[in-house]
């Protein structure tokens, strides 16, 4: 019996897993391995990510004054983002599949069974696992982040 590192930590679990590993990132589960419907990387996931933050601490700017000097309107402003990057995350993934950042970089989170639309719990859970940070940081041998397989997605390149 395989502990439960075994997936996810190299040179654990069963050694003769080993042999039945991917060959790429998704071809577990029937998706490309390069082009339309293949696994994204990392350094897209992290872009797409930085790229919602900085877009969220915009859209805040234009709302809440910014003063690198005063303490409390910077931690209103903070807070404000972090609420901002919250909608921005949730609420496009709920409706289209994937965030502003994500689009800007041509991917998305695509359920695993197929069944259509990521839906609201789902896009919750990822943006709650994203803000502890380490569930995003942690991947599998398909790749795949905790975030993944808490909500049963995997985010693909859409071009």
């Amino acid at each position: 019996m395989a502990r439960w590192t075994g997936e996810w930590l190299p040179g654990t679990g069963d050694p003769t897993a080993r042999q039945d590993a991917p060959k790429y990132p998704g071809e577990k589960f029937g998706l490309p391995e390069s082009g339309v419907g293949a696994m994204a990387g990392g350094g897209q996931r992290l872009l797409a990510l930085i790229v919602d933050l900085v877009f969220a601490a915009l859209v805040t700017a234009l709302f809440v004054r910014y003063d690198v000097q005063d303490v409390a309107a910077m931690q209103t402003f903070n807070l404000w983002a972090g609420v901002g990057w919250a909608v921005i995350t949730v609420v496009p993934v709920t409706l289209f599949g994937f965030t502003p950042g994500m689009g800007v970089l041509g991917i998305r989170v695509a359920r695993l069974d197929g069944a259509g639309a990521v839906g609201p719990w789902r896009a919750l859970v990822r943006m709650v696992l994203t803000v502890l940070i380490i569930p995003l940081l942690v991947r599998n041998a398909d790749g795949r982040t905790w975030l993944d397989r808490a909500t049963g997605t995997v985010v693909i390149r859409m071009r």
